[in-house]
């Protein structure tokens, strides 16, 4: 089962970016409109309307292009390619790396966001369909020695709490008998 593409939901009858705003190209025969449609357009030219519509969620005004949530919009639109160049080329380890690059990036970028305007956060996790996962309280190399302590750690701790419980018990009932005796 091959996964849908990001550039699915772009219609083929859509006009290219740079042609959107040409009045004259929604007037011309329809052999000239397909020449200018995203029917016989290539993929970059498709990425760039796909970025353009992810950034026009998000931004603020018409000239934003710098702030945090522009640059999460960019960063998404080029992390959504990289998944799906690399499901078909799985093996292309030089992508991977620019796509694991990008998702820090991103990271970093919404980690700040997020503390420092919230509300902003929200709407761009929700407008560019993101789920933000909390890091880790702490990072550690599991290795089977690390295991095995850890499991000796364990066991000594539940064998302690026995220990105390007993003597717990034990004092218990040595208050219950000198209260019998008096």
């Amino acid at each position: 089962m091959i996964p849908e593409s990001q550039l699915s939901d772009l219609p083929s009858t859509m006009l290219k970016k740079d042609f959107a705003a040409v009045p004259l190209a929604q007037t011309t025969d329809d052999l000239v409109k397909i020449l200018l449609t995203l029917e016989l357009a290539s993929h970059s030219e498709k990425l760039l309307l796909k970025k353009e519509q992810l950034i026009a969620k998000v931004q603020k005004d018409e000239t934003d292009r710098s702030s945090v949530e522009v640059r999460v919009a960019i960063l998404t639109a080029r992390i959504r390619n990289y998944q799906e160049h690399l499901q078909k080329h799985h093996k292309d380890k030089a992508n991977k790396r620019r796509m694991l690059m990008a998702i820090d990036t991103r990271k970093k970028l919404l980690k700040n966001l997020r503390l420092v305007r919230y509300d902003a956060f929200e709407n761009v996790c929700q407008q560019l369909g993101i789920t933000y996962t909390f890091p880790p309280e702490y990072y550690r190399r599991i290795t089977r020695r690390w295991l095995a302590k850890k499991a000796f750690c364990i066991k000594v701790f539940k064998e302690k709490q026995k220990q105390k419980a007993e003597k717990k018990k034990l004092k218990m009932e040595q208050t219950v008998a000198a209260a019998e005796t008096q």
